[in-house]
């Protein structure tokens, strides 16, 4: 077993106070990625700092390795955390960042070399030992928190908004390789983001949060596909939620739109999250003109994004988001169009 939380709740203050983490429960299975997420002030990054040991818990109980360590400090977890601020130190080169750790801990100064340069080589940073935090790329000064991470040869390996202060090819390119590395080593990590897009690449498992609870937590697939709840429907992605009725023969009704749910609801209000990939986008329309089963919106904004563009929509139903592959289509502002729904992108959950 990796990391297991039972019961773990987190206030700031007296009894009075307010909880930040609610009493949660769950396991990162040993050798897995698992990320939490979730909007800002949810407590995803409490709950990391928990783990960590640099917040202690309210009540409950964290178990790491099968060992209860609730009231063990961070020096006695085998726990190591790679920051957003990456918190190099300026005035050592990159070996003497890396082996930091170690020397601090007593390790003969050569294993602390050997292991060292055995960890930026994991990270692909052999030949930089010797330059300073300043002559490095951000990707390059990220990579050299994390090798001093992987040097302490920690049992887990906890990532707090890893990628946010890199450029958006940089991230995703880094991201690749943090899940290659965790792969290849069978790292035990948690992965704190508030990224969609980046939770759905790396993760085994996600957990989002919501104001202190577990909304939902399951594989990258189960969330985006089976949303347990409106909040985890409109948070995996850009859905735009909908509210329709579900009726007695299991489809269910959005304004003039028909479609079957992926699984069964009770008759009743219920609310739809659609993705933008998931509007089809028919044939220009006459001012006034409704062909039958589709939705008709007038288009009121594009973008050209290279391999796809971007819509906005006014309808009956409010504003739509559209993503169409339609690049060479003649697109124009003021132009009527039949949407409608295939079935893929849609996810039904119960209203309220």
């Amino acid at each position: 077993m990796g990391i297991q939380f039972k019961q773990v709740s987190k206030r700031y203050g007296g009894l009075d106070s307010p909880l930040v983490v609610k009493g949660i429960d769950f396991v990162v299975p040993k050798g897995s990625l698992t990320t939490i997420l979730g909007p800002s002030g949810c407590g995803k990054t409490t709950t990391l700092r928990m783990i960590a040991g640099l917040e202690v818990p309210s009540g409950g109980q964290i178990v790491i390795d099968g060992k209860d360590v609730t009231h063990l400090g961070p020096s006695e977890r085998n726990v190591s955390m790679v920051f957003q601020s990456y918190a190099l130190f300026p005035h050592m080169n990159v070996i003497e960042n890396v082996r930091y750790g170690l020397d601090v801990s007593g390790v003969a100064k050569t294993e602390a070399q050997e292991r060292a340069s055995h960890s930026l080589a994991q990270v692909g940073l052999k030949g930089y030992e010797t330059r300073l935090p300043s002559e490095l790329s951000g990707g390059q000064q990220q990579r050299v928190a994390l090798a001093r991470a992987l040097v302490l040869e920690p049992s887990v390996l906890l990532f707090d908004e890893p990628l946010s202060n890199l450029d958006a090819r940089l991230r995703r390119s880094m991201r690749d390789e943090i899940r290659q590395l965790q792969q290849r080593l069978g790292l035990t990590v948690a992965y704190v983001t508030h990224d969609q897009s980046e939770a759905l690449a790396v993760s085994d498992q996600i957990i989002v949060m919501e104001a202190g609870d577990i909304a939902q937590a399951g594989t990258p697939q189960d969330l985006y596909e089976r949303p347990s709840s409106a909040f985890v429907a409109g948070f995996m992605g850009e859905a735009v939620l909908f509210d329709g009725e579900s009726l007695a023969d299991g489809a269910v009704q959005l304004g003039p739109l028909r479609l079957l749910p992926r699984h069964a609801m009770a008759p009743g209000a219920v609310r739809a999250a659609v993705r933008p990939e998931a509007w089809l986008v028919g044939r220009e329309l006459m001012a006034g003109e409704q062909p039958p089963a589709t939705l008709v919106g007038q288009l009121k904004q594009w973008a050209y994004l290279g391999s796809f563009m971007e819509l906005t929509l006014d309808t009956e139903l409010g504003p739509v988001f559209v993503v169409s592959p339609e690049v060479e289509r003649h697109w124009q502002v003021g132009q009527w169009l039949a949407l409608s729904l295939p079935g893929r992108g849609v996810s039904v959950v119960a209203a309220g």
